[in-house]
Parts: structure tokens; C-alpha cells; sequence
């Protein structure tokens, strides 16, 4: 008997090793070292806590199960462990607590939509402003909603508009905040408490979740949060620098299930957006038009200027106007461009001279180039006709009218064409 025990006790170890060569650490801590082995009538028993553990294993890791245990002879189920008293273990779910960290929000708000007022809106993101304002009005059918941009867009901030707004419980974490805490209820046991905290919410948010790629274990407890939350009916909200697909370090399984609801992109703050932020925080109306139309779209960027010239008032006592703005601000603000600038600039990204461009040269790499560059200057800048072709080269406006229809052409059937001159206009505006 003794000898039988002792074979058995071994041939689960055994067992054991197999199934943790299989799997990465986190996952085999998490998931599989709790459970309770038995090998009854040649058959695998892996006794779980409760029904969700059960559930979450044999969804994830039933064909790894299966393959290990068929190499011992063995067929595997897993169950819910009977109501024998057993230990407590540390994934025993009723016996844990889950305190997330200060900076991970978890709180309940009355719907106030004009929470959204902070967003500045402009035309192209009317959509994305709108889905976000019905997301937050109540259970929609599009969850999950992922919202994505460059930095410095505005993500964050219609995130918070919506954790302002959304009635029920919120909870929000950024994609850092998310694999710290996971991690963290790894390390001290209680993955399951993680779990429900999260789970316990009308609407769920992370943003950046770029953050997640690469990391595997987070990676499998993010999707299935998903999944879950989607299945109650639970709002989610997605944010990230790239559209689904574009997403590095993130499998094609999660690609998809991000994308599944409904995809809503951000564009960075154009001209008249970033005078309306200015202004609100309290520059003079002159010196914003001056500063919106010589600074990169960035919010980031717009609300760390309104802070120097407001701190700049407060500590010296005095307005800040034009001039006083233009010297603070050197090291931020882009140098005014002229036509001809603009011009050169484009010979470079083009790789034409700009003698060739302001010459009398017709091979089609020149005449394409300024055919090119009159469209970007009739788009970028408030020139008339008349002067576009004097910078380039003294042309009347009849060629210069006739180049624009050229390019307009090409640009319905050349989509990188189109994206290029697209690419130039922004740069010289």
C-alpha cells in the first residue's frame, strides 16, 4: 500500500513538472498550483475553488491539460471541489481582499453630461465625441468602445469626461496601472479578489492599453475581462495610440476582440481648437492666434504653454502680450514660414532642385514636383493664384489652376500621392 501511495504521490508530481513545462510561470502560479490532483479510475480530477476557476481553466488550458495528461495514460476533468472541509489556500476566493492602489480610480458619479464640455470639439471628431456622450448616458450596444490617436490628442481626456459623467460604478486604470496591479495580486495571491474588483463595475476603462503587449499572463486576464464584462452588459472603454490592428506585442485574438464593438479615432487639435484652449486658460485673444498658428498639435504641448505664460503673469505682475510671449516661448514656438520656405522645404522631401522647380526644366519628375507643390500651397497657406506662380518660377495662374486640376486627378486614383500631399499640406500649415 505503502509502495502504491508512494508511485502515485510520484506520478502527480511528475504530472505537475509536465504541465508547468508547458506553461509561463505567472500562469502556472496563478492557475494551476492550487488545484488539487487525484488520479481516480484513470482519470485526471483537478479539483478548482469555484466555479469561475474551473470555468476560466478548462476555456484556457483545457488542451494543455488534455495532452499532458494523455501522455500518463490519463483523460482529465476538472470540477469544483466537493464540500469536504479542505485548507484554505490563498486562491480561495472567500477568504481574499483586493485593495487597489490610491491612484486607481473606483468610484460612482450621477450622470452629468456636461462633464464632456471640458473636450474642445471640432468637426472631425464629432463622432468619436458623440459615441462617447452615449456610452456614458447609459448601456450601449457598441461596448466596446476603442478610441485611438497620437499623443497628446485628447484620449485621456475623454476618458475622464466619461468617468465624470457615466452613472453606476467606474472604475478606470491605465494600461501600466493595470499590469502593476495584476501582477501584484500574482505576487500576493489574490488573483481572484483582482479579478472581481474589476469585474464589480457598470463601466470599465484603460487607457493606453499598448501598455499590455508582451506580457502574456496580463494579456490572457485582459481578454477574458473583456469577455466577461461584455457578456453582462457592462460598458468597456479602450484607448490606445494606434488602431486595433496596428497593435505590436498583442496577439490577433485580442486585436480582434477590441475591435469587435466600435472603433473611433482621435485627431490631434487643429488651429482654431488650440486657440479655444488657450484662450480658456486664460491667454490674451492676440497672443493665442499668435501662438495656435506656430505650435505642433499637441494638447500636451498647448496646456503646458498656457501653464508657463499664466505662471509667468502670477510671478512677474504683468501681462503677457505678443512680444513677451515670443521670447518666453523660443524654444517652442516654430519660426513663421515664408512661400519660398515652404518651397525649399518641399524640394527636400520631393528630392528635386529648387532651380530645377523654378526653372524652365520639363522632365516629369520637376513638373510633377511643382505641379505638387502649387496644390500644397493653394491648400496650406490663403495665396492667391497669382502668387503661387511667382514662387515657382514666375507661372501664370491659368498653369497654376491647370496643375491644381492635374494633381486633383491623380490624387483619385493614387491613394500615396494623395497621403503625401496630405502629409505636406499639414507640415506647411
Amino acid at each position: 500500500m505503502q509502495a502504491v501511495a508512494k508511485q502515485n504521490t510520484v506520478n502527480l508530481e511528475q504530472i505537475k513538472g509536465a504541465i508547468a513545462a508547458k506553461l509561463d510561470s505567472a500562469s502556472f502560479t496563478s492557475w494551476i498550483a492550487p488545484l488539487q490532483f487525484d488520479v481516480i479510475d484513470d482519470v485526471l480530477v483537478l479539483g478548482a475553488q469555484n466555479q469561475f476557476s474551473a470555468d476560466y481553466i478548462g476555456a484556457v488550458y483545457s488542451n494543455i491539460l488534455a495532452g499532458v495528461a494523455g501522455e500518463f495514460g490519463l483523460a482529465v476533468k476538472i470540477a469544483v471541489r466537493g464540500g469536504a472541509a479542505v485548507a484554505p489556500v490563498a486562491n480561495d476566493n472567500n477568504v481574499q481582499s483586493f485593495a487597489p492602489a490610491a491612484d486607481v480610480v473606483a468610484s460612482a458619479h450621477a450622470c452629468v453630461m456636461d462633464a464632456f464640455d471640458t473636450f474642445i470639439c471640432c468637426d472631425e471628431n464629432a463622432f468619436v465625441l458623440s459615441a462617447c456622450k452615449k456610452l456614458a448616458a447609459g448601456t450601449v450596444s457598441f461596448s466596446p468602445l476603442f478610441i485611438y490617436g497620437p499623443a497628446g490628442c485628447g484620449k485621456t481626456l475623454l476618458v475622464d469626461c466619461i468617468e465624470r459623467a457615466a452613472a453606476g460604478r467606474t472604475i478606470k486604470m491605465s494600461g501600466g496601472q493595470f499590469v502593476s496591479e495584476f501582477t501584484r495580486s500574482l505576487h500576493d495571491r489574490t488573483v481572484f479578489a483582482f479579478k472581481d474588483f474589476c469585474r464589480n463595475c457598470d463601466t470599465f476603462i484603460l487607457d493606453d492599453i499598448q501598455a499590455l503587449a508582451g506580457k502574456r499572463a496580463t494579456c490572457e486576464e485582459f481578454a477574458q475581462l473583456v469577455v466577461d464584462l461584455r457578456a453582462a452588459g457592462k460598458n468597456i472603454v479602450l484607448t490606445a495610440n494606434v488602431a486595433p490592428n496596428n497593435l505590436t506585442g498583442l496577439d490577433r485574438r485580442i486585436q480582434s476582440l477590441v475591435a469587435s464593438g466600435l472603433v473611433a479615432d482621435v485627431v490631434a487639435p487643429n488651429k482654431s481648437v488650440r486657440r479655444v484652449m488657450l484662450t480658456r486658460a486664460g491667454v490674451a485673444s492676440d497672443v493665442a492666434d499668435m501662438i495656435a498658428s506656430r505650435m505642433s498639435a499637441d494638447g500636451h504641448l498647448v496646456g503646458g504653454v498656457a501653464m508657463k505664460i499664466k505662471t509667468y503673469g502670477e510671478l512677474m505682475g504683468t501681462a503677457v502680450d505678443i512680444d513677451v510671449a515670443q521670447r518666453l516661448l523660443a524654444d517652442t514656438l516654430q519660426k513663421a514660414k515664408t512661400p519660398i520656405a515652404m518651397v525649399k522645404q518641399m524640394c527636400e522631401k520631393l528630392a528635386v532642385s529648387y532651380d530645377a522647380v523654378c526653372g524652365k526644366g520639363r522632365s516629369r519628375a520637376v513638373v510633377l514636383a511643382r505641379q505638387i507643390m502649387m496644390t500644397v500651397l493653394k491648400n496650406a497657406t490663403d495665396m492667391s493664384l497669382v502668387e503661387i506662380g511667382r514662387v515657382c518660377g514666375d507661372r501664370d495662374h491659368a498653369t497654376v489652376l491647370y496643375s491644381i486640376g492635374q494633381i486633383e486627378k491623380l490624387k483619385q486614383s493614387d491613394l500615396m500621392l494623395s497621403a503625401q500631399i496630405d502629409q505636406l499640406i499639414s507640415e506647411c500649415r
